[in-house]
């Protein structure tokens, strides 16, 4: 965005003129691929994990990251795309990592990465956007319509504006709708009001908080949130930052992303929350095979940026938990087109500092096709078991606290993530 300095300091009619009291967030969001700030006041407070939630939007295909190369119904199903034993990347009897995941792989090794297999829906759903929405809002049979990242943030008070930050595009996932602030930033450096540089900021923020002051409740709320980042925002975008340890983050949006969110932990602002998408997963033709094609480099984008943040938070990985979630999997045997469609069971990944790594847990279900569900890799791990995990071990939440968060939900978690 422009940040050349403004012809004159901010008066009521000329700010009016440009349409600044009317929109601050579409000011701040000109430039906003889509990631929402909120938080929540009131409770107690927070001392958990970050949590940081990675949405591989469009479908992952779970029997790809994560190939069961010890069923021997994988390479009858998926003759021409299957992950062969003898070039995945070894877990245990049953599972190996695609060769694209080293660093994931690396990660898993040193213990500080679980796999879940055979998650997802209690219901299979195909459809993209109807999956999602039931995923991210985690509340079936229930009147509820906020998303189950904005009930978390109810239960502590998030004491900033830090709360909980979408990085990037996509839009404000369902998982943070509710009734909290929200705003718009699409990189910690890009942050900012159009035309307002540095030294003007101070004089610019007064003058807005006084003109939204007795504006609508939410409006004068969410301008209030983002005036707060704004300075902050600035001031780390004055320090600019290094990644630590000789962290190389790749030059791509995720990499870009990741890196962000460690900034902000680094930076320890406050962060509860970061959601971040990375989609183009849905693969229906041209899959491509292990050693190359649209699935390897897709995964070796995914390998780079997470191994990256890993390595650049270092000690700081201790008090961050980072969990994949997907809409759903992809069938269990492979088109004509050489891809996969939309299924059900799937994969999930859980990184961090205090996960119980280096294991693959959830009752494996078998291809063959007396397993399957109508072609499907059957569920037989609800995922918001692993969520609920996570918010018990690391997030301080009480089972009551996960009742609310997940209501109607009556599974157990699995001990993926330990408490100190």
């Amino acid at each position: 965005m422009s940040r050349s300095r403004a012809a004159a300091g901010p008066t009521r009619r000329g700010v009016l003129a440009g349409g600044a009291v009317a929109g601050l967030l579409a000011a701040l969001g000109s430039e906003v691929l889509a990631p929402r700030l909120a938080f929540a006041a009131g409770g107690t407070p927070y001392s958990g994990d970050t949590l940081v939630v990675l949405s591989l939007r469009g479908g992952f295909d779970g029997l790809s990251a994560v190939a069961p190369v010890g069923d021997p119904d994988l390479a009858r199903l998926r003759p021409t795309i299957a992950v062969p034993a003898g070039l995945g990347l070894r877990l245990d009897a049953t599972f190996a990592m695609h060769p694209a995941l080293t660093g994931l792989k690396a990660l898993y090794d040193a213990g500080s990465l679980a796999v879940v297999h055979a998650t997802g829906l209690a219901v299979p759903n195909r459809s993209h956007f109807e999956a999602m929405a039931q995923v991210e809002a985690a509340t079936p049979g229930s009147p509820l319509r906020t998303g189950w990242l904005d009930r978390v943030l109810s239960l502590h008070d998030a004491s900033g504006p830090f709360g909980a930050v979408q990085v990037g595009g996509g839009g404000l996932p369902w998982s943070l709708l509710g009734d909290y602030p929200e705003l718009g930033v699409g990189s910690v450096d890009d942050f900012g009001l159009d035309g307002v540089d540095t030294e003007d900021l101070p004089a610019w923020s007064t003058f807005l908080r006084t003109a939204f002051a007795h504006s609508d409740a939410r409006l004068a709320a969410s301008a209030g949130t983002a005036l707060g980042a704004l300075a902050t925002t600035a001031a780390m975008r004055e320090a600019g930052y290094t990644p630590s340890n000789g962290a190389d983050y790749p030059d791509s949006d995720l990499g870009r992303q990741l890196r962000d969110v460690a900034r902000l932990v680094r930076a320890d602002v406050g962060l509860r929350v970061a959601t971040i998408d990375y989609g183009d997963w849905d693969m229906h033709s041209g899959l491509g095979r292990p050693d190359g094609g649209w699935m390897r480099d897709h995964l070796r984008e995914l390998d780079d940026a997470v191994s990256a943040f890993a390595t650049d938070l270092g000690t700081d990985l201790g008090r961050v938990t980072l969990v994949t979630i997907s809409e759903f999997g992809r069938r269990a045997e492979e088109n004509e087109n050489a891809g996969v469609d939309h299924g059900w069971g799937n994969a999930m990944f859980v990184l961090g500092g205090h996960v119980n790594g280096g294991r693959v847990f959830g009752t494996w279900p078998g291809l063959r096709d007396v397993d399957l569900t109508d072609g499907d890799l059957t569920v037989t791990t609800d995922y918001r078991a692993v969520l609920a995990d996570v918010l018990r071990s690391r997030a301080g939440a009480s089972a009551g606290e996960v009742a609310t968060v997940f209501p109607g939900w009556t599974g157990s978690t699995l001990g993926i993530t330990s408490a100190a």
